[in-house]
């Protein structure tokens, strides 16, 4: 479960309803607090069990860059309702919606794709699908295939529990006394039960398969012409770092390892998080417009 750091909007920041032919995404936007945005928009997907909030430390870092930067919930995460039909929530389902949000945002120029854990095999159907004109491509902490590592067994436990005890007994028995040992602050508390309890249940036991039973596609997204950077923390306690490093070889891709970071870059180094993305985007823009020139 991804931790947000804090929960106040940024200056700049603003939630917003992102209206689209598969359906409407809950969204929150950045915009530069000075001038206006000169470089290609950026679209962020959140992971399991997570929501665009999870993004809400490096917003304002990225947007100062002098780009717009928009974060969703996927279907069925959060303020973004779902059906319970658990074929709404396979990566392919997803990654479709993805690609109708990706041409809203970008307005019919280029966008900076990233997906976060379970986000990047969501989004990395939407690259291989080929539909989404992309800027550059960001795998942050995610993988080729299903997850592993610890963050596996507690996917598994969310899988096998949810069915049998219920959401409720699920947050009061394991989740909530895991997050107060680990020192999760009160208001943060608060927001992450408000979170699991909007999301939908038949989602979370869909994207819960679907993480833990994902196929390996490098070789698909190997055959797909874009700017690639795999960007994880240097003790990620999803897919391993050496996992990542391997994927990042295999993809011929870009590479950054967060110092200090776990699973969660964005809310555990942002700073550094923030310029890694804005120095690639910049970078990948570069080499676009110098090819097309």
């Amino acid at each position: 479960m991804s931790t947000p750091r804090f929960l106040t909007l940024p200056p700049g920041v603003r939630a917003q309803q992102i209206e689209t032919p598969l359906g409407t995404f809950a969204a929150l936007e950045a915009l530069p607090v000075r001038g206006v945005p000169e470089r290609w928009p950026a679209l962020l997907v959140p992971g399991y069990t997570g929501s665009k909030e999870d993004f809400l430390a490096i917003f304002q870092t990225l947007a100062e860059a002098g780009r717009r930067v928009v974060a969703i919930d996927m279907r069925g995460q959060y303020e973004t309702e779902g059906p319970d039909d658990p074929s709404a929530y396979t990566c392919e389902a997803l990654g479709e919606d993805v690609d109708s949000v990706a041409a809203v945002v970008g307005e019919g120029e280029p966008v900076h794709l990233l997906g976060h854990s379970f986000g990047g095999l969501v989004t990395r159907e939407a690259v291989i699908g080929g539909a989404t004109k992309l800027a550059s491509y960001t795998l942050m902490s995610s993988g080729p295939a299903g997850i592993s590592g610890p963050r596996e067994k507690a996917c598994r436990v969310m899988l096998r529990e949810l069915p049998e005890v219920g959401l409720a007994h699920l947050w009061a028995h394991r989740l909530e006394p895991e997050a107060i040992v680990a020192g999760v602050p009160d208001d943060i508390l608060a927001f992450l039960r408000k979170r699991l309890f909007a999301n939908s249940a038949t989602a979370l036991v869909a994207m819960a398969e679907q993480v833990l039973g994902a196929a390996d596609r490098l070789d698909d997204l190997n055959e797909v012409d874009v700017a690639t950077l795999v960007l994880y923390g240097e003790h990620d306690d999803g897919w391993s770092p050496t996992i990542q490093a391997e994927m990042a070889h295999r993809l011929d891709a870009d590479c950054v390892v967060v110092p200090g970071a776990l699973h969660s870059p964005a809310v555990e180094a942002p700073e550094t998080t923030a310029h890694a993305l804005t120095r690639f985007w910049n970078q990948a823009e570069q080499r676009l417009l110098h090819t097309t020139a």
